[in-house]
């Protein structure tokens, strides 16, 4: 059995060695993600695993094909950025991580929404400056507020339990409503009902590519004036250039954003001060914008079961032809 696994970090070798102890298999790692430049180094194995940064194109799932490899297992849950007509063209099979952590990237939510109502940013440059008064930096507290959650699946779920720890009430809205919390009378009907009832919307929802920019002019100016936006989704979901009228005007008190559109240009490298350019410097250049560089998944549990979860898938694959972490494209 043999399984290369593509961009694999340092924080991430320790799993990979578990895994290998525990399966007496040997893994090939490299630290180059998968592209179409890097494709070939997967020549002889029996199964790829990777983590998704860039684009799995048609050409490069024709690529793997090639190789006689119709395996691949990604290290993460979103798969947005895989081509799913190729897939099904070239009979690749492909699974991903459904659930690695939602505790990560729900308490993140939560702790850069109290960064933004307790002015963290604001207090920082002014200590700084060896100014140590309070005014007019005053905050607002998470159980004075309706948080409303787009998208209550295992993160929306677990995010609702946290703000409602917080004595927050809280409303969702999702296409498919878990029954236990209609049950708790937690939906609204209409997502312009929750941007109306909302003080704070949190959005925990899969990109397609019936929600892109799902928050952009219209949906903004439905809500009330001074909503706080978080978004440990996806960057897609919301319209950039809407958002950034949104704070000009008031309408978004601050923000917190750990995907943003286009975000693999900036995200996961070290960039000099000319590269840091366009939408992305006006949003870092604002106190009430806060700015993740899509690290809410980063935390050492979400990260063991990405390596753990997406090896074992593998190793399903290659014995079986099966996996129960398989991904259906239409």
């Amino acid at each position: 059995m043999k399984i290369i696994a593509y961009g694999i970090r340092e924080d991430e070798l320790p799993y990979v060695k578990e895994w290998e102890n525990d399966n007496q298999i040997k893994i090939e790692t490299v630290p180059d993600l998968l592209d179409e430049k890097t494709v070939q180094l997967a020549a002889n194995h029996d199964a790829i695993v990777a983590y998704q940064q860039k684009d799995y194109t048609p050409e490069l799932i024709k690529k793997i094909r090639d190789l006689n490899i119709k395996y691949l297992s990604i290290r993460n849950t979103g798969v947005d950025n895989v081509d799913g007509d190729a897939v099904n063209q070239y009979g690749l099979i492909v699974t991903n991580v459904p659930s690695y952590s939602p505790s990560a990237v729900a308490e993140l939510s939560i702790a850069k929404l109290l960064e933004l109502f307790r002015k963290t940013p604001q207090f920082n440059r002014k200590m700084k400056n060896n100014d140590f008064t309070w005014e007019p930096d005053i905050s607002k507290e998470i159980r004075t507020q309706t948080i409303g959650v787009i998208g209550t699946g295992r993160i929306g779920q677990t995010a609702i339990k946290i703000f409602k720890a917080f004595g927050a009430k809280v409303i969702g809205y999702d296409i498919y409503q878990n029954p236990t919390l209609k049950e708790e009378g937690i939906y609204v009907d209409t997502l312009e009902e929750l941007y109306a009832k909302s003080t704070v919307i949190t959005i925990h929802s899969p990109a397609t590519e019936d929600n892109y920019h799902l928050l952009d002019d219209e949906a903004f100016n439905k809500m009330q004036d001074g909503v706080h936006i978080l978004n440990m989704a996806r960057g897609t979901l919301i319209d950039t250039d809407a958002l950034i009228r949104a704070l000009d005007s008031g309408k978004v008190a601050g923000a917190a954003l750990d995907t943003l559109e286009n975000e693999t240009d900036y995200f996961n490298r070290k960039l000099k001060e000319s590269q840091v350019n366009g939408t992305f410097k006006n949003l870092l250049q604002r106190e009430n914008v806060l700015i993740t560089p899509h690290t809410a998944f980063y935390t050492e549990p979400a990260v063991r079961n990405m390596v753990i979860d997406a090896l074992n898938a593998s190793k399903d694959l290659i014995e079986t032809g099966h996996s129960d972490k398989e991904v259906k494209f239409k």
